[in-house]
């Protein structure tokens, strides 16, 4: 049995929700990272020293890219969106990750070589982490009746001639028509 149809993008998210986004993202690239730079450098603290550096960074670079891809309203629910959008923040972190590397290895070859492995496997892992987030309701606001899923913020206010937002169950599945 398929959830009702209705496009996920076009209801507003909550601050909340980018932030967990960003953290749970975090956890997993700073793992990633963490293992390329172990294996490349070969000195496990070198790349607990890039991992926990970036995890600083990247929380807030990530934020910033998130609430970016918010105003663009290209293809809202397209895993060509997804993709695209993996590969413009796989930029920004793979410049993260070289800056770091480079930092605290004073090597631009292992640097490079972090920078450039991980770029590849991330690109991978950050599309299926937004294919998930697609599924979670959890922080999004729908047009009906002005309340959040479960569990975030109030949401923003609206405008009189709009109807107010109404909450959506905790995983909202895809349709074949939402679908590129």
């Amino acid at each position: 049995m398929q959830a009702p149809s209705s496009p996920v993008l076009g209801r507003p998210e909550s601050h909340a929700r980018a932030l967990v986004k960003a953290v749970t993202w975090r956890v997993l690239g700073s793992l990633d990272t963490f293992l390329w730079g172990w294996l490349i450098t070969g000195h496990p603290g070198e790349a607990g020293a890039i991992a926990t550096s970036e995890t600083f960074t990247k929380i807030g670079l990530y934020y910033v890219h998130e609430r970016v891809w918010r105003l663009l309203k290209w293809s809202p629910n397209a895993r060509s969106r997804s993709l695209v959008k993996a590969v413009t923040w796989r930029m920004v972190g793979s410049l993260d990750t070289f800056l770091l590397s480079l930092l605290f290895t004073g090597s631009g070859k292992l640097a490079i070589s972090i920078a450039s492995v991980e770029a590849l496997t991330k690109v991978g892992v950050f599309y299926l982490h937004e294919r998930a987030w697609r599924r979670i309701a959890w922080g999004r606001f729908d047009i009906s009746d002005g309340q959040a899923a479960e569990g975030s913020a109030p949401p923003p206010p609206t405008p009189q001639s709009q109807p107010p937002l109404q909450p959506q169950p905790a995983f909202a599945r895809e349709t074949e028509t939402e679908r590129p």
